[in-house]
């Protein structure tokens, strides 16, 4: 966790918020949806949250279409049930806007895999070196990138860089080597970091699962390593990996990525079936728990109360907002308006 992150949540837990409970005779939903009206407010949700409020949300999607809801919006607050770094790039697009994240240790793995400051001597290092990192990091880290990027938009941004500019790329070591591979880039140097989710899928099981169902696809998302990402049909961001299992004509699917996703699966396509890839331990599935973090209860709360919010210093807000806005106009230049 970081110091401001820290500082943030002692400055909660010494006001009480942490320990507030909630009456359990209240309609969450009802009175989530009327703190939406009173507030102006707008709920925003990964694909990787609990299903129920996945089914609150006004927008559930994977990085780019959230980073881009997040711009659009009219409302008066962004409540946004995801990680940090997620919330702290709506911030970046809507500085004017009240931000606020159920849970503040909601944080991510891949993100704390780069500090910023290891990054900066490391980018030291690479001085001609084109820096695109993928939107899965800190606030701070933005601020040293030229371009972000997400997994539905990683190859058109590589592929809008001229060929002889070499590039560094961060921080996910797994969606930089699968990068490497889609473009043939050889002149790109790769941070060593990764999503604890996406890096414990365990091969021998897969193909053990695949055994026992002959007739299934097995679609994995980028951020896998890339034994996993071998044996995939198809490969895509939790958006790409959604819309694949509506069109494609299959009826069973093994789905390597946060088991999060399955809930809008099964709800776009019923009549099909859905099964979690399984990691190396003895959970049956792969879910995050930073992304579980937030829950209804605290979702209520943080409406409720407007706590608690993320805050950024404004050198922050211009300098990373900067390589957000280079991702989303070359996004959008490339057909990827929405996630």
């Amino acid at each position: 966790m970081s110091t401001e992150l820290a500082t943030a949540t002692q400055h909660l837990e010494r006001k009480g918020f942490l320990d507030l409970e909630v009456d359990p005779t209240l309609d969450l939903v009802a009175e989530i949806n009327r703190l939406k009206k009173e507030k102006n407010a707008i709920i925003l949700a990964h694909y990787y949250q609990e299903s129920e409020i996945q089914d609150i949300a006004d927008y559930i999607g994977d990085s780019l279409g959230l980073s881009q809801k997040a711009a659009q919006t009219e409302a008066d607050i962004i409540v946004f049930a995801g990680v940090h770094f997620m919330a702290e790039t709506a911030k970046m697009l809507s500085p004017q806007k009240k931000v606020l994240l159920p849970d503040l240790k909601a944080g991510c793995s891949l993100a704390d895999s780069c500090p910023p400051a290891l990054f900066k001597k490391f980018k030291e290092k690479y001085p001609d070196h084109i820096v695109v990192s993928y939107i899965n990091c800190t606030a701070e880290l933005k601020t040293l990138t030229d371009i972000c990027c997400t997994s539905t938009n990683a190859v058109a941004i590589i592929e809008s860089i001229p060929k002889e500019q070499p590039i560094i790329f961060a921080p996910d070591k797994n969606l930089g080597a699968y990068l490497q591979k889609k473009t043939g880039r050889e002149n790109m140097v790769i941070w060593n970091g990764a999503c604890m989710v996406h890096e414990i899928f365990s091969h021998e099981r897969i193909v053990k699962l695949r055994n026992r169902h002959p007739n299934a696809k097995f679609i994995a998302h980028p951020e896998c390593e890339a034994h996993i990402l071998d044996m995939a049909d198809y490969i895509g961001s939790t958006t790409g990996l959604l819309k694949y299992t509506i069109n494609d004509p299959a009826t069973e699917f093994i789905v390597a990525t946060e088991a999060g996703i399955l809930h809008q699966m099964q709800k776009s396509s019923p009549h099909k079936t859905f099964i979690p890839a399984p990691p190396e331990n003895n959970c049956a599935c792969n879910d995050c728990p930073h992304m579980k973090l937030n829950t209804l209860e605290k979702l209520y709360l943080c409406m409720e109360h407007e706590l608690p919010e993320i805050l950024l210093p404004d050198w922050v807000i211009e300098q990373g907002r900067a390589s957000i806005d280079r991702m989303l106009k070359i996004s959008e230049a490339a057909g990827l308006i929405s996630g």
